[in-house]
């Protein structure tokens, strides 16, 4: 095709388009920028002062936030992300994988008992911290594995499964170690939260009994 063509195609091309613009009641108006406010039909507010506004309410969520804050140290645990943050204040001391429960149901037999393998979420505190901690196994440990539940409450204790600490913070719940460290980062717990070895001494050494604890 010569440039002769193509500027004709071209000029032909934008005919078409005005053509058929004028054809539809088309008409090109300059639209103008407006005030913040006037384009939601109320009053005209300066954009300068909707902004202004705007930082003042941030400044009143920070400092709301800076009161409710706890100024010790304190655990938030994400059990959606399986993941722990050791909190001093503002300042974050640590953040590390953990696993929460697994959500898995476990039934007993045909009417009997039932069990959820749930975290809970909500706001705790550590009620107390163990070091070598032994664990009581519950009635539903011996039904997962298959197991008579045994009538000698010795029989229900089992050593080193629970790792070196554990920080309870209520209704059997615990922070605490795990043999299958493999697995941190994974919902695999029965409701408890399970830390890998030297995260778990940090928070041991670094959270005194009272410590709020905040699950969601």
């Amino acid at each position: 095709m010569t440039p002769m063509m193509m500027r004709r195609g071209i000029a032909s091309g934008a005919g078409v388009v005005l053509l058929s613009l004028m054809g539809t009641g088309y008409s090109h108006t300059r639209i103008l920028p407006r005030a913040a406010g006037a384009a939601r039909g109320g009053p005209a507010v300066p954009v300068s002062r909707e902004v202004a506004q705007l930082r003042a309410q941030r400044t009143r969520l920070r400092a709301t936030l800076r009161q409710k804050t706890p100024r010790g140290a304190w655990i938030v645990i994400d059990q959606t992300h399986n993941r722990l943050r050791l909190m001093r204040g503002s300042e974050q001391i640590l953040e590390a994988p953990c696993s929460a429960g697994s959500g898995l149901v476990l039934r007993e037999g045909e009417g009997k008992r039932v069990w959820t393998f749930d975290t809970p979420r909500g706001y705790f505190r550590v009620l107390s911290k163990l070091e070598k901690p032994v664990w009581r196994k519950p009635d539903w440990a011996f039904v997962e594995e298959g197991e008579p539940i045994p009538k000698n409450p010795g029989d229900r204790l089992e050593y080193g499964v629970l790792g070196e600490y554990a920080l309870y913070f209520g209704d059997g719940y615990m922070i605490h170690g795990t043999l299958y460290e493999r697995l941190i980062g994974r919902p695999v717990s029965h409701g408890c939260i399970r830390l890998g070895r030297e995260p778990l001494r940090e928070v041991y050494r670094s959270a005194p009994l009272g410590t709020p604890v905040f699950i969601y």
